[in-house]
């Protein structure tokens, strides 16, 4: 499936998004987890200072 993702991402308006991932730690347990999602190349600054 991510083969689909990154092919279309490439083709026509799909240049002005990146895939984000981005690692959050749990405040109850202190592990570990990952956040995955596409965003808008303007708002990739935004997205990780959450």
């Amino acid at each position: 499936m991510a083969k689909k993702v990154v092919a279309s991402l490439k083709t026509g308006k799909g240049n002005n998004f990146t895939k984000v991932i981005k690692m959050v730690k749990s405040p109850k347990t202190g592990a570990y987890a990952f956040k995955e999602e596409i965003v808008h190349n303007d708002h990739i600054k935004d997205f990780l200072s959450k």
